[in-house]
């Protein structure tokens, strides 16, 4: 505040008045900014990485690809470009300050950032390979099968984006009221889906038809398990640090 211009030009910081909880308040900010970098990146990267896995099974094990072009654009492109932007304004988390300062050369991959991406990004390529391959070993015809998977992609992501709001903390103890922008989000990412779903239209641009409620529960439940995966490594990790 007080400060010469040449102090102010040289600065790599500066403090807007002499209050010291200004620069406690900066800190706190860049902390909250840091970690929704680290969340939008975590979120995208692991869900990049499933759709490696569920290619590589499925061409190792000698079965047609799981996904067309277009419906992997409509996919990180639309679901993903709407959730990763929702995701961007979560609130910050209230023990940010209570953490260590990260060191000055840690990359923003460090093994945190590491250890959950492969973690969910395994679990969610296997889970929509799996699927894939039972569709086809029960006789479902390409196009149809890749009508189910894709769903369940974007379920999976619906779900992810829930994991990917805390790095230590539950899903269940991140309160949704903390970004109602990412609620919405995750609501038009799935009613834009089933709308496409519907639309003869979209119907011939992404090879989709609509599905039952009970096919579509099922799914659901199916992706669930990556919320349930995520939940117990985060327990398992928890322990181990306290």
């Amino acid at each position: 505040g007080a400060g010469t211009d040449v102090a102010k030009e040289t600065a790599a910081i500066i403090v807007a008045d002499d209050n010291f909880a200004s620069l406690v308040a900066g800190i706190e900010e860049g902390r909250f900014a840091y970690d929704n970098i680290r969340k939008v990146v975590y979120l995208l990267i692991s869900t990049g990485g499933a759709e490696i896995v569920l290619f590589s099974l499925s061409l190792t094990c000698g079965l047609p690809l799981p996904l067309g072009a277009v419906q992997l654009l409509w996919l990180n492109l639309v679901t993903n470009g709407i959730q990763d932007v929702a995701l961007a304004f979560e609130g910050g988390e209230p023990g940010a300050m209570s953490q260590a300062p990260r060191p000055p050369g840690e990359g923003l991959f460090n093994r945190l950032m590491v250890s959950q991406t492969l973690i969910s990004g395994a679990v969610m390529g296997s889970l929509a390979f799996s699927t894939w391959a039972w569709l086809l070993a029960q006789g479902m015809e390409v196009t149809a099968a890749r009508n189910f998977v894709l769903l369940l992609m974007v379920l999976l992501e619906n779900i992810h984006v829930f994991n990917c709001r805390s790095e230590r903390l539950s899903a269940f103890r991140t309160p949704l009221r903390r970004n109602p922008l990412l609620i919405g989000g995750v609501l038009i990412a799935q009613g834009i889906h089933i709308l496409v779903m519907q639309w003869p239209f979209m119907q011939r641009v992404l090879e989709v038809a609509p599905v039952t409620l009970g096919a579509w529960l099922n799914l659901l439940a199916l992706a669930g398990l990556l919320l349930v995966v995520m939940e117990i490594y985060k327990y398992f990790r928890q322990r181990c640090q306290s």
